[in-house]
């Protein structure tokens, strides 16, 4: 699908969903296509955010726990996200970091598969969800231990000692996407649990947890969600499991009743049970702003426009950038909404083009990502992208010692 940019204009200007652009504070004139890494803005976010601070937080002060709903913040935004993953509302809670959320529901897998010890996870995994799970295996000793095995060998690795298969759902660097429901049951054919990371997955690509009868599944805020920098992330307990499963992060917030300050713990009896600490409130604010955006729009037309998007993208870059390889794959429907490139200077590559207004990232070792947004990237921005990246390349823009020096954030 390789097409004139008035071709790619016309999209645009028939694209039903172009008018959820303006919802975003973008910088005018920047080709933003890293979404997938830390997603823009909602205007309502930043104004949601000055509210909460100047008339919650500086008016109300403490009253805001009870007045102003901070208390019950964590389930209502996941019942938000709930209708964003297919899962049921009370099955969803927002709290902590993906990587403290995941800990906690390895942990609970654990617990539910008693006489299992081991986590299941392919190599090349994002690293932080094989260091919690490595941390957790040393942590618990010989009860718990973390198998790592190649991509194509993770379906036939599943066996009798396996207490639950941790897998992302969309892969950062590939952005291969996962048959959830098949691998799903795969893994319970064997009597494991599956442990999803959404994210990658959430807001981008059509999730149906309980259609896949998943298990649990954790997920970012931050990224196509656009919560923000640091945003709280989520996470899913299927209700089968909500009254059995345990977890050794036994905050005062997931007690029975906390404000009973009672010396020991009693877990509560739903979600709530898997929250951990006090709920950060101006980031649950700027995250439910993002999640409202999101549930103004239809899934599957989103995911539609999005592959379109990324189709567009291969395209044009295999028609006029030879020297770059695709590593990601071909199938929309196999992916998820970013695309991944490879060349040896690909660090390089990128900050030419980040210098020329086009935003993508860098994964080592030689990876190139550029995400697609079917809420704010538009057709034209795409070709546009693309003639910059193709000029960069034949011109060797990026060949330059500037370009090289890697910053701490890639």
């Amino acid at each position: 699908m390789s097409l004139s940019r008035a071709e790619a204009e016309a999209l645009d200007a028939a694209d039903p969903l172009a008018r959820f652009r303006a919802a975003f504070d973008l910088p005018e004139g920047l080709i933003y296509l890293d979404g997938n890494s830390l997603g823009p803005p909602p205007k309502t976010a930043l104004a949601r955010l000055s509210e909460t601070a100047a008339s919650e937080w500086g008016r109300d002060l403490i009253r805001s726990w009870n007045t102003n709903g901070w208390m019950e913040a964590p389930l209502r935004v996941g019942a938000k996200i709930a209708g964003l993953i297919g899962a049921q509302p009370h099955e969803v809670a927002v709290a902590d970091s993906t990587s403290v959320n995941l800990f906690k529901l390895a942990a609970g897998a654990l617990s539910l598969r008693p006489g299992r010890t081991t986590l299941l996870a392919q190599a090349g995994e994002f690293p932080t969800d094989l260091h919690i799970l490595q941390g957790l295996g040393e942590l618990l000793g010989d009860r718990a231990r973390l198998k790592i095995v190649p991509e194509a060998e993770l379906l036939a690795a599943i066996d009798v000692d396996v207490a639950a298969v941790v897998l992302s759902h969309v892969h950062y660097r590939s952005s291969r996407r996962w048959d959830m429901a098949a691998v799903t049951a795969a893994a319970q054919a064997k009597g494991a649990l599956m442990l999803w990371d959404l994210s990658h997955s959430a807001g981008a690509v059509v999730v149906d947890l309980n259609g896949a009868m998943a298990d649990l599944a954790v997920g970012c805020g931050y990224k196509h969600l656009n919560g923000g920098p640091g945003a709280p992330a989520f996470l899913f307990v299927a209700e089968r499991h909500l009254a059995a499963i345990r977890q050794p992060l036994t905050g005062w917030l997931g007690h029975a009743e906390p404000f009973a300050f009672e010396d020991a713990h009693r877990p509560a009896p739903d979600i709530r049970a898997l929250t951990t600490g006090t709920p950060p409130i101006l980031s649950l604010t700027a995250l439910e702003a993002g999640i409202d955006l999101h549930l103004a729009v239809d899934r599957a037309a989103a995911e539609a426009k999005g592959g379109a998007l990324s189709d567009l993208f291969i395209a044009l870059v295999e028609a006029r950038c030879p020297d770059l390889r695709l590593a990601s794959p071909r199938r929309a429907q196999d992916r998820g909404l970013h695309v991944s490139l490879t060349h040896a200077d690909g660090y390089a590559i990128v900050q030419a083009l980040i210098d020329r207004g086009v935003v993508g990232d860098f994964r080592a070792p030689d990876v190139l990502r550029f995400g697609v947004s079917p809420l704010f990237t538009r057709f034209v921005e795409v070709w546009d992208a693309v003639d910059i990246l193709a000029d960069v390349l034949d011109s060797r823009a990026f060949d330059r010692d500037a370009y090289r020096q890697r910053a701490a954030v890639t």
